[in-house]
């Protein structure tokens, strides 16, 4: 009776990578191949053991080892023992390195690395969603920094604009009549920063804001009156919480959120487990 076809796949990292590219070879085949996913290799003898037992089985052998130790002691051992082997990564990255003219850096699990950095960033994002506008102040204990200030103030885009760059925002819209949550209060100075702006650069943004909305006319939205009465609130409010107050005016989102960010990160070593 034939032995059942194997094939060893065999990393420096997780190996998921190796094992995707040997299931996708092994679905071309109407037959079963069992698949050995060997992780995490770090001595050379661990990579004998391995070959050892692919020889004993007739098994090949695929590898996406980084370490160009490893894989020349891979080679060389596969070698002698006459095992066959595919290196995955090898001859992709000899001619990335022909091409682009610069040494790779041979860092074992960077792909993966890179995946938790985008998790980090789809979490942000959703965070930033889900407490945008004040909709629920649970939020603020959880973020990374609470943003408040009157309506377009850019809150919310500055919000989802640190959220690519992986921080937890939530923000707060400040309105007379509408009493503010008392979960506010709970949040830490360091973690606040209100957001003030010209009240006849703000007119215009609101007028404009409505004007895309399909309103003409005035409004008490856009009340010159109205809004630097709204901005004194919000003025006394920041004053309460004693936080850090920047002024928007004139200011790009990426001005701004670059600010903020290094606000948040000077904090963040001031204060340390606090934070």
């Amino acid at each position: 009776m034939a032995k059942q076809p194997q094939v060893y796949v065999v990393s420096d990292s997780l190996g998921e990578t190796a094992e995707s590219v040997a299931k996708a070879t092994i679905g071309q085949y109407d037959t079963d191949i069992e698949i050995h996913r060997v992780p995490f290799i770090r001595h050379t003898d661990q990579i004998e053991k391995i070959i050892d037992e692919a020889a004993q089985a007739g098994a090949v052998v695929c590898h996406t080892l980084v370490s160009p130790e490893l894989r020349a002691d891979f080679e060389r051992i596969a070698h002698e023992k006459n095992v066959r082997y595919v290196d995955i990564l090898g001859p992709m990255m000899n001619m990335v390195t022909d091409a682009a003219g610069v040494q790779p850096r041979m860092k074992p699990g960077i792909i993966h690395r890179l995946d938790e950095e985008y998790f980090k960033k789809v979490e942000a994002i959703e965070f930033a969603v889900r407490y945008d506008d004040g909709k629920n102040p649970a939020g603020f204990a959880k973020a990374d920094m609470v943003l408040i200030g009157v309506s377009r103030t850019s809150k919310t885009p500055l919000s989802m604009y640190m959220a690519h760059k992986k921080y937890k925002v939530a923000n707060l819209p400040l309105v007379p009549e509408v009493q503010i949550p008392e979960e506010i209060f709970q949040v830490p100075p360091y973690r606040l920063i209100g957001l003030i702006i010209d009240p006849y650069k703000l007119n215009g943004i609101r007028r404009e804001r409505m004007k895309a909305l399909g309103f003409s006319g005035t409004a008490n939205y856009t009340d010159i009156e109205r809004i630097e009465d709204e901005l004194a609130y919000a003025k006394e409010v920041m004053h309460q919480l004693h936080c850090t107050v920047l002024d928007v005016s004139n200011k790009a989102i990426e001005e701004t959120a670059s600010r903020i960010m290094s606000i948040i990160e000077r904090n963040k070593e001031l204060y340390g487990d606090k934070y």
